[in-house]
């Protein structure tokens, strides 16, 4: 018994060893930060080694004594199996585009129209980095959990990872949060990038094409030995959700950005507060000559109001921030040889055009092909086989044909002649008067039937993990699939068919099927369905209204219409798809192998909508300045079962009037519709059955009902 205490006490740490952990955990995290963050490192890499082995040794021998901060955490020696996904707790949003100081003018006109008071004039200007766009999770100051961006709603986890890289701080220095997700870009400076490609080729090994494919693909390595010597770094450049606990609130996002860099973040350089428009283009025009000299690549520079409250009540489109835009610059163009013209036939029977290119290097990256768009545009630009033509990436991204170099044109070569018929079913091709798409109509068309069923599977559809467009193909070809719901009834000794597929993969593609099957969402059902105008954000649109394919299917135009992004011309779309003979044929047979998932949050609001209807299938819209942001108003309204409408119309029910609300008022009494005011509002989504958060200023509006 009194050598069990014994043992017993000599589990309990001394305070000595407690101490000098402490101290080595401080100084190795206060060199890091030196070294890293600010380039100005006081003791050597031998002296910081030191230190760091000597933690290590400590926390071997005391392992509850290691901090989940530890200097120790960033060293990675294992093989992570794989990377799971997670989703965000806010939408993580990608930005729009504007390639001219017009189209920024435009998109601050359209700010200015949106914003029912005077707009605040000062904006937050830095460059626009090309890397992977991460979020940074962090709990009372401690990283908790990293996301890639992924889709925007939801991300691969890459917490290990970030853990590797010496500028994402595993704790924040100073009083934090209690919960900031800290986001930005992880990138891969120009000169690692270099000595890594170096490596690659003296290894043999397969280059990468720039320094974002290097980053994103270091990210996604599985042996964190291998990702510790890649080199990466993290910029913060926003903020998803927060609760700032005891600390004081970020009204500013100039102040947010010295905030990081205080938390022990690196932040884009020479980003800058500009106090109106022309110093906004003062500073685009100073940037751009500037950009060989960074030593990361970036590709623009991006522009958003400094101030927080109103960005959340600009809110957002579907994809990308109302208050925020990506200036991005020009590309020098590059000069190849336009071998030839291949004609694509698309999952909806469209004929793009493709121009194959000798291989040149642009911005970085080898670019051997580039779409032509239609036909009008290979006659307008006058392009023709064997010319020799300039090529560009589109805001960095898009290999785009500029023009052809017309004083190097042979004189044997003739304008293009686009296709009368498809190229690959032989049917004659359909242009609508007045329109640039010409269109294959044959439904039986081989390469309509490929594209529907490769979309299907791919990440935009059911994400079946495994499932490309390689083995569809061999499958199709073997005849043994015709039809979406043909994968489910897949057996292994099909998968044997095709060429290369052994027993293992076979299985594990099985079972990537079985999963989707079990775990899709109503969502990405309707989305791989590949509805003509129904993308992602529609589809969430009648996932959320919906309860199953089939109440999707029995829906009317005029119903359709009803809903918020739904128009006439989608609605017709989605009447279309589900009267026709084959897709209902299609719905049934997902019933039948079991692909049936359903809107839980559609059920919810049903529910909801029985303790109190008086929201349920209304049209609402928000006006003025409320005490909360405009998104998480519309997620009520919507939680409450109401449809939320983009502007005033006789077909709204609802109008909820906020503080300095402006023109929409006006014109919603003048058509005699329903006010409400902020506090009835929020009475009736509570007593529809929706949690609303407790935010200070919200408690303060609850309190009053």
């Amino acid at each position: 018994m009194a050598d069990a205490i014994q043992d017993e006490q000599e589990q309990v740490p001394p305070a000595a060893v407690q101490e000098r952990i402490n101290i080595l955990t401080q100084e190795l995290d206060r060199h890091n930060f030196l070294y890293h963050t600010l380039d100005s490192p006081e003791i050597s890499d031998e002296a910081f080694d030191v230190m760091l082995r000597e933690l290590r040794e400590l926390e071997a021998a005391w392992p509850s004594l290691r901090k989940p901060w530890s200097p120790t955490l960033r060293i990675g020696a294992q093989l992570l199996e794989n990377l799971p996904k997670k989703a965000h707790r806010s939408k993580m949003y990608s930005l729009d585009n504007v390639f001219s100081l017009e189209e920024w003018r435009e998109f601050y006109a359209r700010m200015q129209r949106s914003f029912e008071q005077p707009l605040p004039c000062k904006f937050f200007c830095d460059p626009k980095l090309d890397g992977l766009a991460v979020e940074l999770v962090y709990i009372d100051g401690v990283l908790e959990e990293a996301l890639t961006r992924g889709d925007g709603t939801t991300g691969e986890v890459i917490t290990e990872a970030c853990r590797t890289i010496a500028t994402v701080p595993l704790k924040l220095q100073g009083q934090a949060p209690k919960l900031i997700c800290v986001r930005g870009e992880v990138v891969m400076y120009k000169q690692a990038f270099a000595e890594l490609n170096a490596t690659q080729a003296a290894l043999n090994r397969k280059e990468f094409a720039n320094p974002r494919n290097a980053a994103a693909g270091s990210l996604r390595q599985l042996d964190l030995s291998v990702l510790k010597e890649r080199k990466l770094h993290f910029l913060a450049y926003s903020l998803g959700q927060v609760e700032w606990g005891t600390v004081e609130p970020v009204t500013q996002h100039s102040v947010l950005m010295e905030q990081f860099k205080s938390y022990g973040f690196l932040t884009p350089p020479m980003g800058q507060l500009c106090a109106n428009v022309s110093d906004v283009e003062a500073y685009l025009h100073k940037l751009e000559p500037l950009r060989e000299q960074f030593p990361m690549e970036i590709d623009g520079c991006v522009i958003k109001l400094d101030d927080l409250e109103a960005q959340a009540a600009l809110g957002f489109t579907a994809r990308a921030p109302r208050f925020a835009v990506a200036f991005k610059y020009p590309t020098k163009a590059q000069e190849t040889r336009l071998e030839r013209i291949e004609v694509q036939v698309g999952r909806t029977g469209v004929l793009t055009p493709v121009a194959i290119l000798q291989p040149v290097q642009v911005g970085g990256v080898t670019v051997q092909r580039a779409t032509l768009h239609n036909a009008t545009e290979i006659a307008q630009k006058d392009l023709r086989v064997g010319d020799y033509v300039l090529v560009q990436r589109a805001g960095e991204v898009i290999p785009e044909v500029v023009a052809p170099v017309l004083e190097k044109r042979s004189a044997d070569l003739v304008p293009y002649v686009f296709p009368k018929t498809c190229p690959a079913c032989g049917s004659p091709v359909f242009q609508e008067e007045g329109q640039t798409v010409i269109r294959c109509e044959n439904v039986a068309c081989p390469a309509v039937r490929s594209q529907k069923l490769c979309y299907f599977v791919s990440k935009a559809g059911l994400d079946v993990q495994g499932f490309g467009e390689k083995w569809v193909l061999q499958l199709i070809d073997k005849g043994l699939l015709t039809s979406p719901a043909d994968f489910f009834t897949l057996t292994l000794p099909d998968l044997l068919q095709a060429d290369r597929m052994g027993e293992l993969l076979g299985s594990k593609l099985l079972d990537a099927l079985a999963t989707a099957k079990t775990s899709v969402s109503l969502k990405q059902l309707i989305t791989a369905l590949g509805i003509l105008h129904v993308g992602p954000q529609t589809a969430q649109t009648l996932a959320e209204h919906f309860t199953d394919l089939d109440a999707l299917q029995a829906a009317t135009s005029e119903s359709l219409q009803q809903l918020a992004d739904v128009g006439p011309q989608v609605a017709q779309s989605i009447v279309h798809f589900f009267g026709t003979p084959a897709n209902r044929e299609l719905v049934a047979r997902f019933k039948e192998v079991g692909l049936w998932p359903t809107s839980a949050s559609t059920e919810n609001t049903a529910k909801s909508a029985e303790a109190h209807s008086q929201l349920h299938a209304k049209t609402i819209l928000f006006t003025g300045t409320l005490s909360f942001p405009r998104n998480v108003a519309e997620r009520y309204a919507t939680n409450a079962g109401a449809i939320v409408l983009s502007s005033v119309s006789k077909r709204l029910n609802y109008l909820v009037v906020g503080a300095k609300a402006g023109s929409k008022l006006t014109k919603a009494q003048a058509l005699g519709v329903k006010i409400l005011d902020e506090q009835t509002f929020l009475a009736m989504i509570r007593e529809a059955g929706v949690d609303v958060e407790e935010s200070p200023k919200m408690q303060n509006k609850l309190i009053d009902l």
